[in-house]
């Protein structure tokens, strides 16, 4: 059903992007690097947060990337990653296939700057096997996206 709402989604929108779906999973930044044949930063990894005054976002962030916990809490205040069961329950995406397309609720998205770095970035599709290729920069119209600098290389 997940994959759906990312196709209903762009359907509303009148958006022409194609959805990957793959025969293997996706669903770790490693899996999706390979299936895809590019470097992990290109992976557009979703991350969902229960902020300190109780707001859901979500962040998407190069797959290379991991949080900064001081630059996270400049941008967010505190803040908290959300258990698999409340993500699920909240994007209407499985962990894995979560996306910042076709969620259950509205929530606000935020991009990390790392992802401006490449011309072209992989986030899934709403399943642990799907994926859609675009600029970082139309991830961000698409998503009404706000841009902030949360994240810092996992190297």
């Amino acid at each position: 059903m997940s994959l759906q709402s990312v196709r209903e989604f762009f359907a509303s929108r009148q958006l022409d992007i194609p959805i990957i779906e793959l025969e293997v999973s996706t669903a770790t930044v490693a899996l999706a690097a390979e299936a895809h044949g590019v470097p992990p930063g290109r992976i557009a990894k979703t991350l969902a947060f229960r902020l300190g005054d109780g707001r859901v976002v979500l962040l998407v962030c190069a797959g290379d990337q991991r949080i900064d916990n001081r630059k996270f809490k400049e941008a967010f205040g505190r803040g908290r990653m959300l258990p698999p069961e409340e993500v699920a329950e909240l994007t209407g995406h499985p962990v894995g296939g979560v996306c910042p397309f076709g969620l259950a609720q509205p929530l606000p998205v935020y991009l990390d700057v790392a992802l401006q770095q490449y011309e072209e970035v992989l986030p899934a599709a709403g399943s642990t096997t799907s994926a859609v290729r675009l600029s970082p920069a139309r991830l961000a119209e698409i998503t009404g996206g706000q841009w902030v600098d949360a994240c810092q290389s996992a190297l």
